[in-house]
């Protein structure tokens, strides 16, 4: 779109110099007339006609979202557009804490994309990925965001009125400094910090310090989540049996004091104290009397749920939540977290109900997450669909897919064929993440073997074959790439250990040969592709640091089949007798109760490849 917007402010040329290759806008004294104007109300307002646009907005990041509908409308003449977001706050969470933390570039890319959906805060999760000058080994090789980073991304946010918010931990979840005899001295158990211990708060108020020294915000999320064994520990040692809510309270109100200090303004995830106030439930039913508590008036407490389709789940556990609190917030999720793949389409479902759920409730403050579990193996562009949907259903209620495509030069329709490796159900209320569970499953051991289905292979050679015809997107090819090499991969290896053991079993030795000799390098090669693709994908998007994880990880699995091929070899030449693990009778996948393929997510890389003790 050509535009002349010589006459708009510098902070509004800004924006526009910044997005402009995003939305194709180009600036020329003979295009249509921009003028851009603050006001009052929330939202924007567009009135277009043949030679003049006027964008009325209430913050920056209003204005961009208008930019958005602006150049989707490109072409069209006299007409009006008004728009405001359903909350006060709307938000994106990303997660630098799970190995993947977002090299500078790619933030201030993430940036504007968001902006220009009209989302209005991006919170960075951070358990001990921020530099802290008084601890020299917090976030020690985890590539932590420096002081220098977090004001360059702070900086370039405030262009588009965009809040780079904390997100951190003050109590559980500070698993990886367990590893520091200096650390241990004040874990209770588990990942859980020492509450009552003075060193426990200097560490807080150092980290708290770091955060407000170098982003602009006075608004934090203090964690204090999942912190379920605390007070067990050494606590219970040096204590004695205490009153577990009044740990809890106590040290909220430290951390509380400190917080104060630094002029914050605190928000924390609601499930300790939801539970305490519910008899240890989270998931309750909307006549549940809560027992009263003494939450702090300065405290948001945040409802977090992202496994539901159920609007009316959202609609009770809200309620409830409003009846121990007068200010409440609502994390919801765009999954990414259980794999290389996403779940967008799952994403939706969620995010639609719970939208719905949030506006009846009168909630102020929505944030979605999108969290990186067990590597951050899924890349945060992964998830621009499900960002997408849910600003469509704050803002309208309703879903228009068009404009995506001047986000990304793909149709939404075609990205969402990023997820393409777990799509075996066209059900979208259930999800699965089979292309992790089925890439590490060991071949000769067969933990998953038995929910594999007939065709498998046929499912992955055709999805590979879709996701490749979109990876020459100048823009997300490269994300396509890494899937559609990840589904040539699965071709070969989804049942291939289903495959050995009934060859094995039958005593064919010939088929059991021709794996050996042609599947098992096809795979290693497949393999090695998908790798080099993955590793492309991180040095693209993130620092270096936690990729040693997946070196690690998918090597070992190289090196597995390697052995494998050496097994399979010394069995058909007669050079061995047997293969033992092929020789033990196989039993039903038996992780979970569940065994459809459609609905297992199994996770951890550990427990996946092996029953063995991974240390």
């Amino acid at each position: 779109m050509i535009l002349n917007y010589s006459g708009c402010r510098k902070e509004i040329q800004d924006i526009l110099k910044e997005v402009k290759d995003i939305v194709n806008v180009c600036s020329d004294e003979k295009g249509i007339s921009l003028t851009a104007e603050e006001w009052e109300e929330k939202g924007c307002l567009i009135t277009k006609n043949v030679s003049e646009v006027v964008i009325k907005y209430h913050k920056k990041s209003d204005f961009c979202r208008a930019l958005l509908i602006l150049c989707k409308k490109e072409g069209e003449d006299n007409w009006r557009h008004r728009e405001k977001s359903s909350f006060d706050e709307f938000g994106i969470m990303l997660d630098f804490s799970r190995n993947a933390v977002m090299n500078l570039e790619k933030t201030k890319l993430f940036i504007r994309a968001v902006a220009l959906m009209g989302y209005n805060f991006v919170g960075l999760y951070m358990e001990d990925t921020i530099e802290i000058p008084e601890e020299p080994y917090w976030g020690y090789m985890r590539g932590p965001m420096t002081a220098a980073e977090l004001k360059e991304i702070d900086e370039y946010a405030a262009i588009f009125d965009i809040e780079i918010r904390a997100y951190i931990q003050t109590l559980a979840h500070v698993n990886q400094i367990t590893r520091y005899e200096e650390y241990q001295k004040i874990i209770d158990t588990n990942d859980i910090l020492l509450a009552g211990e003075e060193r426990t708060y200097q560490l807080i108020e150092n980290l708290v310090k770091a955060v407000s020294e170098n982003l602009n915000s006075r608004k934090i999320n203090i964690g204090m989540d999942e912190a379920h064994m605390v007070g067990l520990g050494k606590y219970l040692d040096k204590h004695g049996y205490s009153d577990r809510f009044k740990i809890m309270e106590e040290h909220l109100n430290r951390v509380l004091a400190i917080c104060r200090k630094y002029g914050l303004q605190v928000q924390m995830w609601s499930d300790m104290f939801f539970r305490l106030a519910y008899g240890g439930e989270y998931y309750v039913k909307e006549d549940s009397i809560a027992a009263p508590l003494n939450i702090p008036q300065d405290v948001e407490i945040v409802y977090w749920d992202y496994y539901s389709c159920d609007r009316e789940r959202y609609d009770r556990m809200l309620k409830n939540h409003l009846k121990i609190a007068d200010r409440v917030g609502f994390a919801g999720g765009a999954w990414k977290w259980t794999g290389f793949a996403p779940h967008n389409a799952y994403s939706l479902e969620i995010g639609k109900a719970a939208m719905k759920a949030c506006k009846e409730n009168g909630i102020k403050s929505v944030v979605i997450t999108a969290w990186g579990d067990n590597g951050g193996e899924a890349s945060s562009f992964s998830i621009l669909p499900a960002l997408y949907a849910d600003a469509e259903f704050n803002y309208t209620g309703s879903f228009e897919p068009s404009k995506f495509k001047l986000l990304t030069g793909m149709t939404f329709d075609e990205f969402m064929q990023i997820e393409a490796a777990n799509l075996f159900s066209e059900d979208t209320t259930i999800h699965n993440n089979a292309s992790k569970y089925l890439l590490y499953n060991d071949v000769l051991l067969g933990a998953f073997d038995t929910v594999i289905f007939e065709g498998i292979s046929e499912f992955y050679q055709n999805a590979a074959l879709q996701l490749k015809k979109l990876s020459s997107n100048k823009n997300y090819g490269y994300l396509f790439d890494t899937q559609s090499k990840l589904c040539s991969v699965l071709q070969y290896k989804a049942d291939l250990g289903y495959r050995i053991k009934t060859f094995y079993d039958k005593g064919d030795r010939q088929e059991l040969s021709r794996i050996e000799g042609v599947e098992l390098p096809a795979t290693l090669n497949a393999l090695e592709e998908f790798y080099q693709a993955f590793e492309a994908q991180w040095e693209r998007e993130n620092k270096p640091f936690g990729f040693e994880v997946q070196c690690i990880r998918i090597g070992g699995l190289q090196k597995r089949l390697e052995y494998v091929k050496r097994q399979l070899k010394a069995y058909v030449s007669g050079e061995k007798e047997r293969i033992e693990e092929l020789e033990v009778k196989r039993k039903a996948f038996h992780y979970y109760e569940e065994d459809d393929i459609n609905k297992i997510n199994y996770n951890l890389w550990n427990k996946i490849v092996s029953p063995g003790d991974m240390g």
